[in-house]
């Protein structure tokens, strides 16, 4: 589901709470026009080769052959059979994907996909998805989160503190929690502490200070003091950011690029060959099970997706690149398919208005043609085929919405300036949508 917009003070309106959670799992599946859908929980994204290769072949077996990546780095399996909710919950038990049939929804931890892989976070964070995932599972009280509330674990670069998760922990500049690896300059990633990592509450401007070896700890006493403090009030919300003022402000001023990436939603990870790895972006953030296995090859063992769609492989050589470009897979920055997503649409979702997937594509290769090589990208854009606007990002992006007679472009999010709606035909989108995304005030 999509970030809904937040509450700006206390009292404002916020979303009404008074029905049930509906928000999918792997156990609980959602009935959508194209089938079942089940969304598989992955903290920090991770996945070893064996379990990436066991969703692949679910995805054969019980769905319509494609998976499909969320924007908190989970896996979605569309096309399933009303009856194999079992089946599917022994597959995902077998490799260990499902660690807990009550918690299974809760787990909801995004991370810093390239921690550790180079200079700019200053923390590994993989130590600390672990321990919350395991933390969480083991706590009775946490099954009372929504499946909506998400944990952000930020290695101190600002990419998914830009996420506005309910409680972000950021790690200090300097340090944080570490492995003792070290970096291929030869420091040890995390070795010496700048000062204490920092808790974030929804999109709060400032942060509480967090004590070395405390942080899980500080982050599941935030969301254990939300759950009570929310039945304590008798008000009803699924996140933080509706009821800013539910528990204490923070003291201590969030650092200057986890502020800036708040209001740029500038953090994707960038794709190609990095230092430790590779990374690659996925169109839609969608791939068949045979696109998934020739990722699984191209990897060292590990895989890391993203909350912007792609995978990153940790230890991965560059000379698997081509390969994943020539599998299907966005290997050159600066297009315009950068930071582009777009709901299900139609067939798959009977709300939506069009194939918003198929007008998108067709807008993307557009737009890239008429850069001519030049770079392309510029803010994120979403197509939505209704208001709902199901996995829109945070921040500020250029909102495509289909009308039933063409679409309707928005600058949305945090701005100086409101956007002026633009209404445009089809074969209009790509440019409305470029000069957009190339919006500044």
């Amino acid at each position: 589901m999509p970030p809904t917009p937040d509450a700006t003070a206390p009292g404002a309106a916020v979303p009404d709470r008074g029905r049930a959670d509906a928000c999918p799992g792997a156990l609980r599946l959602h009935t959508a026009d194209d089938g079942g859908l089940a969304r598989v929980r992955l903290p920090g994204g991770l996945l070893t080769e064996r379990q990436a290769l066991a969703l692949a072949e679910a995805a054969e077996a019980l769905g319509d052959g494609e998976l499909e990546t969320t924007s908190r780095g989970n896996v979605q399996l569309r096309g399933l059979a009303p009856d194999c909710g079992a089946e599917l919950a022994e597959r995902l038990r077998a490799v260990g994907l499902l660690p807990s049939d009550t918690h299974e929804r809760v787990r909801n931890i995004v991370a810093s996909p390239l921690a550790g892989l180079d200079d700019l976070g200053s923390a590994d964070v993989q130590a600390w998805v672990r321990e919350l995932d395991a933390r969480l599972c083991a706590s009775d009280w946490a099954a009372g989160l929504s499946g909506k509330f998400l944990f952000a674990l930020d290695d101190g670069r600002g990419d998914v503190a830009a996420l506005d998760a309910d409680v972000t922990l950021i790690a200090a500049s300097g340090g944080g929690a570490s492995d003792g690896r070290a970096s291929a300059g030869g420091t040890s990633l995390g070795a010496t502490s700048a000062g204490p990592a920092l808790l974030r509450l929804g999109r709060a401007t400032h942060g509480h200070p967090v004590e070395a070896g405390q942080e899980v700890t500080a982050v599941l006493d935030a969301a254990h003091a939300f759950l009570d403090a929310l039945r304590g009030s008798g008000r009803k919300a699924w996140h933080l950011r509706e009821v800013p003022d539910l528990l204490p402000a923070g003291s201590v001023p969030l650092p200057t690029a986890v502020s800036s990436a708040a209001v740029s939603s500038a953090g994707a990870a960038p794709v190609g060959a990095l230092r430790g790895g590779l990374s690659v972006g996925m169109r839609f953030g969608r791939a068949s099970a045979a696109q998934w296995r020739a990722l699984v090859a191209a990897s060292a063992g590990e895989l890391r997706l993203t909350p912007w769609r792609g995978a990153v492989l940790p230890g991965a050589p560059a000379d698997r690149l081509p390969a994943l470009a020539a599998a299907g897979f966005r290997i050159e920055p600066g297009s315009a398919w950068e930071r582009a997503t777009a709901c299900t649409g139609l067939p798959g979702c009977a709300k939506s208005l069009a194939d918003v997937r198929a007008d998108a594509a067709r807008a993307l290769e557009k737009e890239t043609a008429a850069a001519a090589g030049a770079r392309s990208g510029g803010l994120p854009v979403h197509w939505s085929g209704c208001e709902r606007r199901c996995g829109h990002p945070a921040g500020r992006w250029v909102d495509v919405l289909a009308t039933g007679h063409g679409y309707r472009v928005t600058v949305n999010g945090p701005t100086t300036t409101a956007g002026v709606p633009v209404d445009v035909r089809n074969e209009e989108t790509a440019e409305a949508v470029a000069e957009a995304r190339r919006t500044t005030n």
